[in-house]
């Protein structure tokens, strides 16, 4: 009787570069605003100013990190385009040249010199696949998505602004600063350590140590904050 075959399924992650931006909005977002109004609290005891102040900063924080994401991803794809060219001025002006790196490619993948120069040879004859080789396994470099840069902009803002009215929504509900930064920071350090927590679960990290690193963090910029402005206050 014959044994049925169980199709394998291979399980990779493929998110990268949206988890990237999360973890780089959702952690300067949890962060920024939480050390800000934790600061603020050791100067003032208006609650209303703290809220402004940290609205304030979150609209700020949040276009620039965005900006600053979009600009990233421009910049990487117009990189990712400008040695693509240079591949094309290459095979044309260098073709032996070229054709020898291939080679060697291939030999530190184990294959044979002669073997690798065949398949190198082979290559050659199919430019753009050429081309595609080379960017991918001489400068290991892949074609970014075109939607790239505004997708990681909205992501990184969206992100920063999410993680930015977690340590605020005490100071609006309470009303009052001191039990505000008391829940705030409480709120805050639970939430970094989730979210510390889940980011290492999805980079493949230790999700514990991960945690704890983003707790310390958070509540160290925020402790710091805290005791600049009473010390000025």
């Amino acid at each position: 009787m014959a044994r049925a075959r169980v199709k394998h399924v291979e399980q990779h992650f493929t998110s990268g570069n949206f988890v990237r931006d999360v973890v780089i909005g959702m952690s300067d977002g949890l962060t920024v605003p939480f050390a800000l109004a934790a600061g603020l609290s050791g100067a003032v005891a208006n609650t209303r100013l703290i809220t402004v102040g940290g609205l304030a900063e979150i609209a700020a924080g949040s276009i620039a990190m965005g900006l600053g994401g979009y600009l990233a991803a421009r910049g990487d794809a117009e990189h990712y385009e400008q040695e693509r060219a240079r591949e094309y001025r290459e095979i044309k002006e260098i073709p032996d040249e070229e054709i020898a790196e291939v080679k060697k490619v291939f030999q530190n993948y184990g294959l044979p010199a002669q073997e690798s120069m065949q398949v190198a040879e082979s290559l050659s004859k199919h430019p753009d696949a050429w081309v595609d080789f080379m960017m991918r396994f001489e400068l290991g470099l892949e074609e970014p998505d075109p939607k790239r840069a505004l997708t990681s902009a909205g992501t990184i803002a969206g992100a920063y602004i999410a993680g930015g009215f977690i340590p605020l929504f005490p100071y609006v509900m309470l009303g009052n600063a001191h039990r505000g930064l008391i829940f705030s920071a409480v709120i805050t350090l639970v939430a970094l350590g989730i979210f510390g927590f889940i980011k290492g679960r999805f980079t493949g990290t230790n999700a514990v140590r991960s945690a704890v690193q983003t707790v310390v963090i958070g509540g160290v910029a925020a402790a710091a904050a805290f005791a600049l402005a009473k010390l000025i206050a």
